[in-house]
């Protein structure tokens, strides 16, 4: 068996099909990393990679919004397929088995709230808690 991990952004909204009488939520994540070249000048290198969540438990979705951090998990599943010119193509999609919120959009944005709570397993990586709309840990549903 293979397993993938990533944690990154997502690049834009996910996106909720039924599929043959299944529920699949596709989104992608793209994520950075740093480094230096040869001559010693700092490089970012992003990967994006395609996710489609194959479950009922869609309550997640709305969550799942441009540039929230995820941790996703699964394996990968590819797809050959032939292009209208004859050609041979492939493509590689993560198939989840599990997804986690880490936190917030990144600061530049105000859309949705930082803190918000779905049936999936969520975990904020930076709470503000001089923020007016701060919750107190005894506050906290679980």
């Amino acid at each position: 068996m293979i397993k993938l991990q990533v944690i990154g952004n997502l690049g834009k909204d996910a996106l909720v099909n039924n599929v043959n009488g299944k529920t699949v939520i596709n989104f992608n994540v793209a994520h950075t990393e740093r480094y230096k070249d040869a001559q010693g000048n700092q490089k970012d290198r992003t990967t994006w990679v395609d996710c489609s969540y194959w479950t009922d438990r869609t309550a997640v979705a709305p969550y799942l919004k441009k540039g929230t951090q995820v941790y996703v998990e699964g394996t990968p599943d590819v797809r050959s397929y032939t292009t209208t010119d004859g050609r041979n193509g492939a493509s590689l999609t993560l198939r989840i088995a599990s997804v986690q919120l880490l936190g917030a959009k990144p600061s530049g944005s105000n859309q949705g709230g930082g803190s918000e709570q779905s049936g999936e397993s969520q975990s904020t990586g930076d709470q503000n808690t001089t923020s007016s709309d701060a919750t107190s840990m005894d506050d906290l549903p679980f």
